[in-house]
């Protein structure tokens, strides 16, 4: 499950990159999880978390949050706030796997980008292009966290397959092409169908590779012509896709693209 969390932060922050486009991009997000042993643990999980037992617990936990004393000392650590509000809402919830984002939402001025992943665990992801850097931006606990620059492992050879099918079909109105890759590393394949369009001008992906994100997983990018418009990533856990849903082209205030005023800053995590 972390390595799906991680591949689809990576996978977004990537697609969030822009040359002159100003607006905003609506993503839509489903994920199929294939892999018998994952889901029956998800499944086990899901029956803990409708266990009477753990419905007590629950309760219990809301009345200790809002004793005056608790919240005191929740305040201070802004931190373990967040990470106990995230638990209540997965338990809240019911569904062991309601903590897939089922949203993306990609908010791009001057190459600047800001990534708001929606979902039980929120993500927000903050690219800013003079620094050359990707922050996650935490509201809830009012902290940020640098993203880690990816360093390649000179011991494992990546091995990449791009092949344009031949394919086409329409992802909003935009003409797109079908293009199938296989990333094989470390004995393991992951399948990528993607569809991209030419007809978008003022978006640039060809810097992809050079993203403080990129790595030799996901450089293929790089090798596509094209906006990606539609992405289905294949994995032996389970089955992703990403798709456009709407694309708004709109003047944004240059506050949005910032790192909040006040906010800590904290290691990074992926959770």
């Amino acid at each position: 499950m972390k390595k799906i969390v991680f591949l689809l932060l990576t996978l977004s922050v990537l697609s969030g990159r822009a040359q002159n486009f100003e607006g905003v991009i609506t993503w839509k997000i489903s994920m199929e999880i294939t892999d018998p042993q994952m889901k029956a643990q998800m499944a086990e999980t899901q029956k803990k978390m409708n266990d009477p037992a753990t419905q007590t617990q629950m309760k219990e936990m809301e009345e200790r949050m809002n004793d005056p004393e608790f919240k005191a000392m929740m305040e201070s650590n802004p931190q373990l706030k967040a990470q106990m509000e995230v638990a209540m809402k997965m338990m809240k919830g019911g569904e062991a796997n309601s903590m897939m984002p089922s949203k993306m939402v990609v908010k791009l001025k001057n190459e600047n980008a800001v990534m708001l992943m929606d979902g039980m665990m929120k993500v927000e992801t903050l690219y800013l292009k003079g620094k050359n850097s990707s922050y996650k931006i935490n509201r809830e606990a009012k902290t940020y966290s640098a993203l880690p620059a990816h360093t390649d492992d000179p011991n494992n050879k990546v091995d990449i397959k791009v092949t344009k099918t031949g394919e086409t079909a329409k992802v909003l109105e935009y003409p797109c092409s079908k293009y199938t890759v296989d990333v094989t590393s470390k004995g393991n394949t992951i399948t990528y169908f993607v569809w991209t369009t030419t007809a978008l001008k003022d978006i640039d992906l060809k810097s992809l590779a050079r993203s403080r994100m990129g790595n030799q997983e996901t450089n293929f990018y790089e090798k596509l012509d094209g906006v990606p418009l539609k992405t289905e990533m294949t994995t032996p856990q389970g089955k992703m896709t990403m798709e456009v849903a709407e694309i708004k082209k709109q003047s944004l205030p240059s506050s949005e693209f910032e790192i909040p005023s006040g906010f800590k800053e904290v290691p990074y995590s992926v959770y």
